[in-house]
C-alpha cells in the first residue's frame, strides 16, 4: 500500500484567550490517501474549520501547535510561513465558506484566477488569462469569457462558489480541503456545486477533506467519515459503518436528531441535552462527558479516552462504547 499523502499524528492545538489557554485540537490523529474522500461532521465549536486552518497554516496568531502534520512526507509544524506560501495553492488549497470573503472585491475575477497561476506556475500575463477561462469553463460558469472582468459584487452566491473553486483547483493541488462549501446555497445549486467538486476530484485524482454540518451531504459526497466534538475526534471509519451503525453517544445524538420523510408532524426530534462548551471550559477527559446520558464521572472525567477499534476501520474514543446499545439506523 502506497504512503498517505496526508498524515496528522497527534496534533494539538492551543490558542491564547483571555481566560488562559484553551485546547481547539487535542491528540488528532488521521491519515488521507490519493484518491480518497473523507468528511469531518460535528456542531459549530467542535474544531472542524481550526483543523482546516491547521493544516493549511492558517491559525491565529500565538496559536501553539504540537504534534505532526505530514503532506507528501514533508512535516508542515514549524515550517517557515515562506516554505507554506509555496505549498498553498500549489500542493494544498482549500474552498472557503463563503465565497465573498474569500475573494478580493476590487480585483476582477481574471486577475484573482491568474495570481496563483503566475505565482506557482510561473505563466505570463496571456497565458494565465487563457488558464483562467479554461478554469471557468471547467467549473461550468456561464459566460465565462465575461465573467474575467467582472467583479465579485457582479456574480450570484453560486457563481462566486465556482470561482473559488476553479481557485482551489488552479495549479491541480493534491489535496483540496472544502469547508462547508454549500452553505449559502439553495439545495439546486447546494447538489450542483457538491456533484461538480466530486468530478474534478475524480478526474484529477487529488484527495478531499469535506468540512460540514450536514449528515446528508456527508453520507452522499465521501469515503470515510470523522466525527469530532470538543477537538477531537469521537469517532471515524467508513461512512457507510459510521452513519448507519454508531456507536458513540454523541454520533448517535446527532443521527437521532435528523429530520425523516414520513415521521408524524406532531413528533418532536430529539435533541443532545446542553450546548458545545467554550474552549476553556473543556474537560480534562472525555469533551462530550457534561452532556452525555451515559457518563460516569469516575470512569469519563480523569483523561481523555483511548483509542479502540469497533470494526476493521471504524474507531472512536469512549470509555463505555461497550455499554452503550448499538444504533442500527
Amino acid at each position: 500500500m502506497s504512503a498517505p499523502l496526508l498524515e496528522v499524528r497527534d496534533l494539538r492545538v492551543t490558542l491564547p484567550t483571555a481566560r488562559g489557554p484553551a485546547r481547539a485540537l487535542r491528540e488528532l490523529s488521521f491519515a488521507l490517501r490519493r484518491g480518497e474522500t473523507l468528511g469531518v461532521v460535528g456542531e459549530s465549536g467542535c474544531g472542524k474549520s481550526m483543523l482546516a486552518l491547521a493544516l493549511m497554516g492558517l491559525l491565529p496568531e500565538g496559536a501553539r501547535v504540537e504534534g505532526s502534520i505530514r503532506l507528501e512526507g514533508r512535516e508542515l509544524v514549524g515550517l517557515p510561513d515562506r516554505e507554506l506560501c509555496r505549498l498553498r495553492g500549489a500542493r494544498l488549497a482549500m474552498v472557503f465558506q463563503e465565497p465573498m470573503t474569500a475573494l478580493n472585491p476590487v480585483h476582477t475575477i481574471g486577475r484573482q484566477l491568474a495570481e496563483p497561476l503566475r505565482l506557482h506556475r510561473g505563466l505570463d500575463a496571456r497565458a494565465a488569462r487563457a488558464q483562467a477561462l479554461q478554469l471557468l469553463e471547467q467549473v461550468r460558469l456561464p459566460q465565462a469569457a465575461r465573467r474575467l472582468d467582472a467583479y465579485p459584487h457582479e456574480l450570484s452566491g453560486g457563481q462566486r462558489q465556482r470561482v473559488v473553486i476553479a481557485m482551489a483547483l488552479a495549479c491541480e493541488p493534491a489535496l483540496l480541503i472544502a469547508d462547508e462549501p454549500t452553505t449559502a446555497l439553495d439545495v439546486t445549486l447546494q447538489r450542483e456545486i457538491l456533484l461538480l467538486i466530486d468530478e474534478l476530484v475524480r478526474s484529477r485524482g487529488m484527495a478531499l477533506m469535506l468540512i460540514s454540518h450536514d449528515l446528508a451531504v456527508i453520507a452522499q459526497t465521501v469515503q470515510r467519515v470523522m466525527v469530532m466534538y470538543g477537538g477531537v475526534a469521537v469517532e471515524s471509519g467508513p461512512v457507510g459503518e459510521v452513519l448507519h451503525h454508531p456507536r458513540h453517544p454523541y454520533t448517535q445524538g446527532l443521527l437521532a436528531a435528523r429530520p425523516r420523510l414520513g415521521a408524524p408532524r406532531d413528533r418532536r426530534l430529539p435533541t443532545i441535552a446542553g450546548r458545545v462548551p467554550e474552549l476553556a471550559d473543556l474537560p480534562a477527559g472525555c469533551p462530550f462527558a457534561p452532556r452525555c446520558a451515559w457518563q460516569v464521572a469516575a470512569t469519563c472525567d480523569p483523561r481523555l479516552p483511548s483509542v479502540e477499534a469497533v470494526t476493521a476501520g471504524h474507531e472512536l474514543r469512549c470509555a463505555r462504547w461497550q455499554e452503550v446499545p448499538a444504533a442500527a439506523r
